[in-house]
């Protein structure tokens, strides 16, 4: 059997070895150092908007400090895209908050402005305002984010914008991760960049950085002895993986024109197959198409592909399973137009990491260009 083609793995590009030396020359191989630091500076400077960034553990970690710094508590409710990975609302529910659902669009397959404000709406008539609002940019791209933001704004509800998926993606020239009132990154091991595991939570205010880091760090209070006020946690990122995202920046972009090229090969090798469709970017997104994904023209179909292609040990998945499907969020509120289930019952996501050569990209579509002639 042939090589196994992932979906997407994780790609070095050289320079992260250097900084990870670095950190063990110096023996900076404690939680902090340098390399933390830098490595926010650098995020600061690739996103600009007068962005702050705290390096942490997770992007899972950075959802859950937004939430707390929006103050959500136990009893709220906390409006949650549902096309999206469990990730995304768990820690809604670490905070003793409901999430409520919300459906999807069909342009870029995110946040329903429509339904969210139906949502809006129906929660208020029953005494429950949102305490905020979390919107997901999916594989890459970009969210209605003036349509989101303005209802946001007309309702005075703060906007959690889960950029875990989208480092590179950008709105009207504007990088994705600098909309809401507070943003999170992830550099996970699948993710654009990595930093084997870790995230990132921005905000404009640096205030706000600085209560993250503070609760990051086991809210330890200024003092002589240990001293803890507040509830605090072990969500900081290490010195030595901060090295190898310090690294991994200098080719970000190097990485997003990879998987552009990846989703444009798809797109050209299956222009003939008219099962097929893939999502466009509309006027003023550009997405860094962090996974490739299709549509076919039913689940059966779909199944066919996908099992085809792993007899050829060709990794894919379908498309994330809508949250208000998940056993685990059954009972939450829902706000449905049928958009996400008819995704997931019909799309796939297919190999789509940096570092795929010709060679398993040319065994990818002629793996599905045969599934079609049998």
């Amino acid at each position: 059997m042939e090589s196994k083609i992932w979906l997407s793995s994780p790609h070095m590009g050289g320079k992260e070895q250097s900084y990870v030396t670095n950190a063990f020359e110096t023996n900076w191989i404690a939680p902090l150092g340098p390399h933390v630091n830098g490595f926010e500076c650098d995020i600061q400077n690739y996103l600009s908007q007068g962005s702050h960034v705290a390096a942490l553990s997770s992007g899972t970690a950075a959802i859950h400090l937004g939430l707390i710094l929006l103050d959500v508590g136990l009893g709220d409710e906390v409006i949650c895209q549902s096309k999206t990975f469990s990730a995304s609302a768990n820690p809604i529910a670490y905070q003793g908050a409901t999430p409520i659902f919300i459906d999807s669009e069909k342009d870029t397959w995110n946040l329903c402005p429509e339904q969210l404000e139906i949502a809006i709406k129906d929660r208020m008539s029953k005494g429950k305002k949102p305490k905020a609002i979390i919107s997901v940019h999916l594989y890459g791209m970009p969210y209605k984010v003036d349509e989101i933001h303005n209802i946001a704004k007309a309702y005075n509800i703060p906007v959690l914008e889960d950029s875990a998926e989208a480092l590179g993606s950008s709105y009207k020239s504007i990088k994705c991760g600098t909309f809401g009132d507070l943003s999170v990154l992830s550099f996970n091991g699948n993710k654009i960049i990595t930093t084997s595991g870790g995230g990132a939570l921005v905000s404009k205010d640096i205030k706000l950085k600085e209560k993250a880091i503070f609760l990051a760090t086991q809210a330890r209070d200024q003092a002589v002895e240990y001293l803890h006020s507040s509830i605090g946690y072990n969500y900081r990122l290490s010195n030595v993986l901060a090295g190898i995202g310090r690294g991994q920046m200098e080719v970000l972009d190097d990485r997003v024109s990879a998987r552009r090229a990846n989703y444009n090969h798809y797109k050209e090798s299956f222009k003939n197959i008219n099962e097929l469709q893939f999502i466009d970017e509309p006027d003023g997104y550009f997405s860094n198409r962090w996974l490739s994904c299709m549509l076919t023209p039913s689940a059966e179909i779909r199944e066919g592909i996908r099992t085809s292609l792993e007899s050829l040990n060709i990794e894919t998945r379908p498309l994330w399973k809508p949250l208000h499907q998940q056993p685990i969020f059954k009972d939450a509120p829902q706000y449905l137009n049928g958009v996400s289930d008819n995704l997931f019952e019909k799309g796939l996501c297919l190999p789509s990491g940096s570092n795929l050569t010709e060679n398993e990209l040319n065994r990818i579509t002629s793996a599905i260009k045969t599934y079609f002639r049998a």
